[in-house]
């Protein structure tokens, strides 16, 4: 390997600010070398070689979100995200905008020295702006995990003054780029709790000390073993009943019958069915995410047993709005999203294929095989005229892009539906697309959206498939969805989540 710029070539003409502080910088390393720092000689040395190439931060990252709570994937994966801008900025601009070289050697001890020394120039610290930028990312994400990784974090830094491969200012400014890589990071990509749901009325529902009077039907098809477990522990009184999923609508029922409290453990579609049938018997419903995706849960400020176990203790609540759609003789809730025309059938290929060929092979066969179809999958009329589509979307709640992370609802009792809809045409993939980059405009050329109270589509076609929080039935004739404001109580803690 060579230099990645030629350290040979003079520094410009004198400044004197400028050389007053390099030759700060300079005392300041040589001071450091002639401390003895207690402990840090079996220690820095090799943490900073585990450093090299992020693999310290990227088996940090794996020990992070093995702990398998929500906050914690994220929080891991932000760290990443973070440190992959922070070493792409350094390596391409960073490191070949200033000329400086390595320290010299002189002052440092031979065993603190690094057997292998660094060849790029000094200026600002890699290593230093890695390991802010992981800690950052992770703390932002989640405090708590950041105060266990920031130490971490700080000592790496500080060992590349130690091991004399840096001078105190490379790793200032390292960690000063870091910092501001994982900010940009969440300025791309906000972390939940910027996105915080407006406080609601608090509604009445029972407060569970321990949990006595709760049944909460478990779908032990969505892997929600350990959660359940967790969920026993925090509330010892509390009913479990883990089913397949095939009797999970009957294990409702029954819990229904019995329950001053309906809970329910699984993803969207099971937390569909428990909605559903607590609205008929008139019972606050306890979510606990445990599919893969979890949108209302998540929405709702519910992530994990913690959050669940302290909402259902003190009785905290609110009232959350629940879509409702009738085509024919077929009718249902939503609580996230109702849908017509491609994406249904999508569904409906996937379904065929996922278990010949696997989950993700399927999807991508299936989005093939239905882009490529010569045919619209939905006619319906609107605003009095029979129209074409390739999409028919309705969000339970108005659903806000931030940066580029996807849509997410800030308010689940707006009392509207978000309606999407993407025009017919050629080329329906682009539009497709064009649809998703356009977000929240209401008009373009490939799609329109508005938000209502209520939608009515005349004349839709019989065996017309309409998607319903991850399900899928048929409808057909006068096709209409519509708001029941405030209909449902759901346990939320009122006063933010526990950290994790």
């Amino acid at each position: 390997m060579s230099p990645d710029v030629d350290l040979t070539v003079l520094k410009p003409g004198n400044h004197a600010l400028r050389d007053r502080l390099l030759a700060l910088d300079c005392r300041l390393f040589e001071f450091a070398a002639e401390r003895d720092w207690p402990g840090a000689e079996p220690v820095l040395p090799r943490l900073s070689r585990s450093a090299n190439h992020g693999v310290l931060w990227f088996a940090a990252a794996a020990a992070v979100a093995a702990s398998r709570t929500p906050r914690a994937r994220r929080a891991a994966a932000r760290g990443l995200a973070s440190l992959s801008l922070a070493s792409l900025t350094i390596n391409t601009l960073g490191k070949r905008s200033v000329r400086r070289p390595r320290p010299v050697l002189d002052p440092v001890p031979l065993v603190r020295q690094l057997k292998r020394q660094p060849i790029t120039t000094s200026f600002p610290s890699g290593h230093a702006a890695s390991a802010a930028a992981f800690a950052t990312g992770v703390a932002l994400e989640s405090p708590a995990w950041g105060a266990v990784v920031a130490p971490v974090a700080f000592s790496v830094a500080m060992s590349r003054v130690y091991t004399g491969v840096h001078f105190p200012s490379d790793v200032l400014a390292g960690a000063a780029l870091g910092g501001a890589a994982a900010f940009a990071v969440r300025g791309m990509v906000p972390t939940r709790a910027q996105v915080v749901p407006p406080a609601r009325p608090r509604a009445e529902a029972p407060a569970l000390p321990d949990g006595e009077g709760l049944v909460v039907v478990a779908n032990s098809a969505s892997g929600t073993a350990d959660r359940v477990r967790a969920l026993r522990d925090a509330l010892p009184l509390a009913e479990v009943v883990e089913c397949a999923p095939g009797d999970v609508r009957d294990e409702l029922e029954k819990a229904a019958g019995r329950a001053v409290a309906l809970g329910v453990c699984g993803g969207d579609g099971t937390v569909n069915t428990a909605a559903e049938v607590a609205l008929r018997h008139g019972l606050p419903l306890a979510v606990l995410p445990g599919g893969t995706l979890n949108h209302f849960a998540y929405d709702l400020g519910v992530e994990d047993e913690r959050a669940l176990s302290r909402a259902v203790r003190r009785g905290e609540a609110v009232r959350v709005d629940v879509g409702r759609f009738s085509g024919g003789d077929t009718q249902g809730v939503f609580l996230n999203t109702c849908s017509l025309g491609v994406y249904p059938e999508l569904v409906r290929e996937r379904d065929r294929w996922s278990g010949r060929i696997g989950g993700w092979p399927a999807g991508v066969l299936a989005a093939v095989r239905v882009l490529r179809a010569d045919r619209h999958p939905l006619h319906a009329e609107v605003g009095g005229r029979t129209r074409p589509l390739w999409l028919l979307f309705a969000g339970n709640g108005t659903y806000h892009r931030m940066g580029l992370a996807p849509g997410r609802r800030r308010d689940l009792a707006d009392g509207l539906l978000d309606v999407r809809v993407v025009h017919g045409g050629r080329r329906p993939a682009l539009r497709l697309l064009a649809a998703a980059a356009a977000g929240p405009l209401t008009r373009s050329p490939a799609h329109a959206a508005v938000q209502v109270g209520r939608l009515r589509l005349a004349d839709v076609e019989p065996g017309t498939l309409l998607a319903y929080d991850g399900e899928v039935t048929e409808v057909s004739g006068d096709v209409t969805l519509e708001k029941l404001p405030e209909a449902l109580v759901v346990y939320r803690p009122l006063t933010g989540n526990p950290e994790t």
